[in-house]
């Protein structure tokens, strides 16, 4: 409720003397057409007859001093009765009109109790609500204007005529001729004689029969049921032949055999290394992504020899290759990619992985917001990517030393329930889905504790998280 507004003296007297004249001044509207009319009787009512003898009329000035003397007296008595009236019948007289506006107010004027969470190493102070400093962060409407056109760049629009201009982008010359050198060489030391040079004609023909086998989602087929006369597909018959087809898997090789030893102590990769980074280093040149990037793991499902396979239950293939990608989360084109090795040479562990990960895969970009899951997310992760000018928003585990207990803790919390947590740069959210699961995200983007209407009661940053995290998937 609004404060009471005190009046003076003078004030107080003004408006009633207003009222009093106002009252007046109607009467007399009222009773003209009676006084017209009874002329006689008003100016015999004006005299003041004495007892003892007949008077003049009184003049003018005195029936006004009279007059005045009637409303002073009118004056003290009103005055004494607003003396007597409550302050609550007051605020009703002289702010009727302004009610509706004052309940407002109230409610503005009372803030929701502000609570403050300590981390786990008593380093940081989480706050219930928003910094209230105006230091806020960049919506991502903002930060959609702010990027270039998602799509092709204008790189490759320029040389892309028809698929066969598309495709080799992406194959250069360059590692075309490097893949042709380094075969030749392996099929000579392994065939000798018998070996039949291979061309660029041959190259292309073996590279365009791999991708049509994934075209037919024939990866897992056996190479002789493809070129069965029945049952196969006669293009793959009529591009070459099983037997060349074999032979040229044999020895295809894309780096120099004989000073792979030297490199490969220092680089577990370095049978690829070459041709790997050359195609990696075309891929930013050829997409714009959107504002929307994931950042994450992948495994390519792979069974054979490699010092760097990785075992994965959690995965479909289980045994493979794992690569971390950047991808467009709209288009999962992949922006960015780095395939994991393993341990160094040293054989020591490397710390904070995932933040090297997502500052390695997100070199270039500026303005766009990153998602990742919680091996990656973590306070310091948010950190280093706002000074790059990026934003970070994912789930995060509940071990890490920068969370307070109050948000980890499931104890007392109805399910579907929400708890936040701000610093001047991040925002952090405990979900409960389920009674004993509680869900923890963080973000440097969104500045809000805006929940879903759902039944799940979501909050807004954690379900547009969900949908940007297919984007290596």
């Amino acid at each position: 409720m609004r404060r009471q507004k005190h009046l003076t003296v003078e004030e107080v007297h003004e408006l009633i003397f207003n009222r009093v004249m106002e009252e007046r001044s109607t009467d007399e509207e009222d009773s003209g057409s009676e006084e017209e009319e009874t002329h006689e009787e008003v100016i015999d009512v004006s005299y003041r007859p004495n007892s003892s003898s007949e008077e003049a009329p009184t003049s003018p000035t005195s029936e006004m001093e009279e007059g005045f003397e009637m409303e002073e007296n009118e004056y003290e008595e009103v005055e004494s009765e607003m003396e007597e009236v409550p302050e609550v019948e007051d605020r009703t007289y002289f702010e009727e009109v302004e009610e509706s506006t004052d309940e407002e107010e109230s409610e503005e004027e009372d803030p929701e109790m502000e609570e403050y969470f300590q981390s786990k190493n008593e380093k940081m102070i989480w706050s219930s609500i928003p910094p209230s400093d105006g230091r806020r962060m960049v919506t991502a409407e903002k930060a959609e204007r702010e990027t270039s056109r998602q799509g092709p760049t204008l790189y490759a629009r320029s040389r892309i005529e028809d698929i066969r201009s598309a495709f080799y982008l992406f194959l250069p010359k360059a590692i075309e001729e490097s893949v042709l050198n380094m075969t030749n060489k392996e099929g000579q030391c392994v065939y000798g004689k018998k070996w039949r040079k291979m061309d660029q004609m041959d190259l292309q023909a073996y590279v365009g029969l791999l991708v049509l086998a994934v075209v037919y989602r024939s990866s897992k087929e056996a190479t002789a049921s493809l070129w069965n006369a029945e049952s196969g597909r006669a293009i793959f018959r009529a591009t070459m032949t099983l037997k060349m087809f074999h032979k040229i898997s044999r020895v295809i090789r894309f780096d120099d055999k004989d000073t792979r030893k030297d490199r490969r102590a220092r680089d577990k990769l370095a049978p690829i290394r070459d041709v790997w980074d050359t195609w990696v280093s075309l891929l930013p040149m050829m997409y714009n992504p959107g504002t929307n990037v994931t950042v994450d793991e992948r495994l390519v499902p792979f069974r054979g020899r490699c010092p760097f396979k990785q075992y994965i239950p959690s995965k479909p293939g289980k045994y493979g290759l794992k690569i971390w990608a950047a991808c467009d989360a709209r288009s999962s084109y992949a922006w960015n990619m780095q395939i994991f090795t393993g341990k160094p040479a040293g054989g020591i562990s490397e710390k904070n992985q995932g933040m090297r990960v997502v500052l390695d895969m997100t070199e270039g970009l500026q303005g766009k917001m990153i998602t990742c899951d919680n091996f990656f997310t973590s306070h310091a992760l948010g950190l280093a990517l706002l000074k790059i000018k990026l934003f970070m928003v994912g789930t995060v585990r509940r071990n890490k030393p920068e969370l307070p207990p109050a948000l980890v803790s499931k104890a007392d919390r109805a399910r579907f329930s929400s708890k936040f947590g701000f610093t001047e740069t991040h925002a952090l959210v405990s979900y409960l889905p389920k009674k004993q699961i509680n869900v923890l995200l963080i973000s440097t983007l969104h500045r809000d504790a805006a929940v879903s209407d759902r039944d799940d009661k979501k909050a807004q940053n954690h379900r547009r998280l969900q949908s940007q995290q297919r984007g290596c998937r």
